[in-house]
């Protein structure tokens, strides 16, 4: 009996804003609900701008002594100064900050159970939590105590922190979407812009050892804080090439054998064309369409083993969840949310 030959799986790799994995699709990001109570859209109250603005309201209506800050308002506070207030900043303080961190962690939770409630998060088992914002002792805490509220709430999704920095798995998370053909060299180029800071790093994919890039690092990486600078889109774009050659340069030193691929993990809608059509709000200059970042990036890369390297871009939010994937071949569907100056998400189903 003849042997019925099976369909190729679907695999775009090495393609802008992809969807299809080999054993993973990319169910969708950036989902947007309305909130009925406010402007703009119910992730906003689990973003970093809403805990700040918790903060406000706890100094204001829960402080009985002296404000340890001072008149400076919550937006201009380094994460660490509420660190700092809400473990050594006297029992009045302190139990302010807790007010403020447990709200968070109520909103977080409502959040999560509105997007469980819409047809893209239809049967989300597993929720990672990313973005800048959990690293931080006040974010940790809120973290895990919107762990707890939802496992008494019996939702039937669970959440759990990124395991690795933030900013090394806008990195990491590229290893699943590299080509095949690229695999055979030893690593490759990526770099992971947010509305603060962009950083670049060599990623070392390891996919022989574990095709889900679980085993992946990042050997080296810079860091730029624009938004300190305040450059505008053409020395963005010039800075982040110097960056990448720099690494490259390095690469050859350390004996890699590092792929002509770069791989841009960016905030906002990308487009299969390589083009952002919304949501660059927060990056310097305008990047949306018809600007494409990764024909102007190209433009000033050196080439890499012999060729220009091909320059590939997707969703931050996506590409974080993906340094994931190796914690996530137990479940059919699972999603990640990014705690930032917004909320990013994204969901994937498993094949």
């Amino acid at each position: 009996m003849a042997r019925t030959r099976r369909p190729a799986r679907p695999d775009d790799r090495g393609r802008h804003a992809a969807v299809h994995l080999p054993d993973l699709d990319i169910d969708g990001y950036s989902l947007s609900v309305p909130d009925p109570e406010a402007e703009g859209f119910i992730g906003d109250r689990a973003s970093q701008t809403a805990f700040r603005g918790l903060v406000d309201a706890a100094r204001e209506h829960h402080l009985t002594a002296r404000d340890p800050f001072g008149r400076k308002p919550s937006r201009e506070l380094k994460k660490e100064q509420i660190d700092l207030v809400l473990v050594r900043g006297g029992l009045d303080a302190s139990h302010a900050m807790h007010l403020a961190v447990e709200e968070y962690a109520r909103q977080l939770c409502y959040v999560v159970q509105v997007f469980m409630a819409q047809p893209g998060w239809k049967g989300v088992e597993r929720i990672v939590l990313g973005g800048g914002f959990p690293e931080h002792q006040t974010g940790g805490l809120a973290m895990r105590r919107a762990i707890r509220l939802l496992e008494l709430a019996d939702t039937g999704v669970s959440l759990l922190p990124l395991r690795h920095d933030p900013d090394e798995g806008g990195l990491l998370g590229w290893s699943p979407l590299l080509p095949q053909e690229l695999q055979r060299y030893d690593a490759f180029l990526a770099v992971d812009i947010g509305g603060t800071k962009l950083r670049c790093g060599i990623v070392e994919h390891r996919l022989r050892r574990d095709p889900t890039g679980g085993r992946g690092r990042v050997l080296e990486s810079m860091v730029w804080r624009h938004k300190t600078d305040h450059p505008d889109r053409e020395g963005a774009v010039r800075r982040t090439a110097a960056m990448l050659n720099g690494l490259a340069a390095l690469a050859r030193t350390m004996g890699l054998k590092l792929a002509p691929f770069v791989g841009i993990a960016c905030p906002g809608t990308i487009e299969p064309d390589g083009s952002i059509s919304a949501g660059a709000q927060n990056l310097p200059g305008n990047w949306e369409r018809p600007f494409h970042l990764p024909d102007a990036l190209a433009s000033y890369l050196e080439p890499i083993d012999g060729r220009a390297p091909t320059v590939v871009m997707h969703n931050d939010a996506v590409v974080q969840g993906l340094s994931e994937l190796d914690r996530m071949t137990d479940v059919r569907r699972w999603g990640v949310l990014t705690i930032g100056t917004g909320l990013g998400n994204a969901t994937y189903s498993t094949r």
